[in-house]
């Protein structure tokens, strides 16, 4: 069968060039050299990192991190408690995505409340805070500036007291540099939370609360020179159609639904919760039997995993074609 693969660069939506394969040979084993010299190199099928969307109680830990080079972060959290400190970075605007629950976000340019699906960007150097309840959530730590890529869905208000009960207390404020990893705080001191949150009304400067737009099968969020944040929709029954980004590792989180990842490092089945991680210069493709959602992480640098694997992209991906032919005949 023929397919159309886009070779794609970082920075556009328009393809570099488009060109026509054989599907099954660009999925397949490459063919055997006619020299007696090893010309190339044996590369293991993808994996995927799994964390449930359902909410389970556990006591509070440190957000996992899942992917980490030295200018960025990818991590996942839950909560259902305050965070036990005001945290300032030195380095990165720091950006969440809401996958579930609710939580309060308490920051010196203002309080929002986020929803599922929400994204939010906190700004290098500005002390924020987190009280959630029996929910989870994302967070990007991508080299500053970040630029917002849509409109603003509502902004960070003036809100006090920040959550019904709260009460002022004995707080500390820390300090960190390498994208707030544990073990690289640099000063944590003692703050007054009240004149903290005060600072809202000196301050021009508000966070946008952004959410990718219905019907789009792309919506790019927030970007740098060097990276691209947003959300893609797999949509069941729309031509396969490849897609190999020559400078870019992409790093992807099933939001809603399921779809096949047919790639050159294998094929996979996903589902919400799933993360995985597509080399550059790999090609892959999307098989969707109902909608889907996925958040796209694309990375001018190396991204790797750095989280325990929970499963592996079986091998052979020109295998599950030729039984997917086998039953549609």
């Amino acid at each position: 069968m023929q397919v159309v693969e886009d070779i794609m660069v970082l920075g556009t939506d328009l393809p570099l060039r488009s060109v026509v394969r054989d599907e099954h040979l660009l999925l397949s084993p490459p063919h055997p050299p006619n020299v007696p010299i090893k010309l190339w190199r044996e590369h293991p099928p993808l994996t995927v990192v799994h964390y449930s969307q359902e909410y389970r109680a556990q006591p509070f830990a440190p957000p996992r991190g899942i992917y980490e080079n030295d200018e960025i972060r990818v991590e996942w959290q839950t909560m259902d408690n305050r965070q036990p400190f005001y945290h300032r970075n030195c380095d990165v605007d720091e950006i969440s995505y809401q996958i579930a629950g609710e939580r309060t976000l308490m920051t010196e340019l203002g309080v929002i409340e986020h929803r599922r699906g929400e994204f939010s960007r906190i700004p290098r150097g500005v002390a924020h805070d987190n009280y959630g309840r029996s929910e989870s959530h994302l967070l990007f730590y991508l080299p500053a500036p970040v630029a917002e890529l849509v409109p603003a869905e509502r902004e960070s208000q003036p809100v006090f007291p920040p959550f019904p009960g709260w009460q002022p207390g004995a707080i500390n404020e820390a300090v960190t540099q390498c994208m707030g990893a544990p073990g690289h705080d640099i000063t944590v001191f003692g703050a007054d939370e009240q004149l903290l949150l005060e600072r809202v009304h000196s301050e021009d400067e508000r966070m946008q609360v952004l959410r990718a737009t219905p019907g789009q099968d792309a919506t790019w969020i927030y970007g740098t020179d060097h990276v691209r944040l947003g959300t893609v929709t797999v949509t069941p029954g729309s031509d396969r159609r490849y897609r190999r980004v020559l400078d870019a590792d992409d790093i992807q989180y099933q939001i809603s639904g399921h779809r096949t990842l047919l790639t050159q490092r294998g094929v996979v089945e996903l589902g919400p919760g799933d993360f995985v991680r597509i080399p550059l210069g790999i090609a892959y493709a999307n098989v969707a039997t109902e909608p889907a959602e996925y958040l796209s992480l694309l990375s001018h640098r190396e991204l790797p995993q750095i989280a325990e694997t929970t499963r592996a992209a079986e091998p052979d991906a020109a295998e599950w074609l030729a039984n997917l032919g086998a039953e549609v005949h």
